[in-house]
């Protein structure tokens, strides 16, 4: 998994509320393991019934399709519980989505795949939003090393990610990463238990 430390780049405000994951990758993206999901993400927001792109979807316009980053609104990542929602998103080149809340499983199943879900307050979000509009380089800077969002007129707003969510980020380590990095405690706490509890380990026969 690519470590998260310091992320520039740009972002592209999605203001509305209530984003769901099928909204980010419509059920016809689970039907093939060879689906290219970064091109179907959106897919029904960007795209017309003959596949033409919709002009006026801010990830066609540019410089927002080279967005790195979402501002959002409320509850994003909400609906059901497909992973492929952030695997589309990482797949387009999305690394973070700045948003006030996000939906449970959405935020856990971001931090496990490597994507920051960074939630700042509405206020906040709205502010950063408006100033990516009209601007022509449109561009943050998430710096997970000192929990900040750096705004285009320099002023940094904290945020905070759970400690142990926080390390496997910078580090890069996914699920199975960390418990391989526990294996020694793993392996002690084993030896410990057989010598206390032996019958829990029978031999095998």
């Amino acid at each position: 998994m690519e470590p998260f430390k310091v992320v520039t780049g740009i972002a592209a405000p999605m203001l509305m509320p209530n984003i769901n994951t099928d909204a980010i990758t419509p059920m016809a993206a689970g039907r093939s393991t060879s689906v290219d999901l970064g091109k179907m993400m959106f897919n029904n927001w960007r795209y017309n019934l003959d596949g033409s792109e919709i002009p006026d979807f801010i990830l066609n316009r540019p410089p927002f399709r080279q967005s790195k980053m979402l501002v959002a609104g409320e509850n994003f990542g909400c609906g059901s519980s497909r992973e492929r929602a952030v695997w589309a998103l990482m797949k387009f080149g999305i690394r973070c989505v700045i948003a006030p809340s996000f939906a449970d499983i959405f935020r856990e199943n971001s931090y496990q795949n490597g994507l920051l879900p960074v939630a700042i307050s509405a206020a906040d979000c709205a502010a950063l939003g408006a100033s990516l509009e009209h601007v022509s380089d449109p561009t943050l800077t998430v710096d997970l090393e000192r929990c900040i969002v750096r705004a285009l007129d320099g002023r940094e707003i904290p945020f905070s990610v759970p400690a142990e969510r926080r390390d496997a980020l910078l580090k890069g380590l996914d699920e199975i990463d960390v418990i391989l990095s526990m294996e020694a405690d793993i392996a002690a706490y084993q030896q410990r238990e057989r010598s206390a509890r032996p019958w829990l380990f029978p031999e095998p026969r």
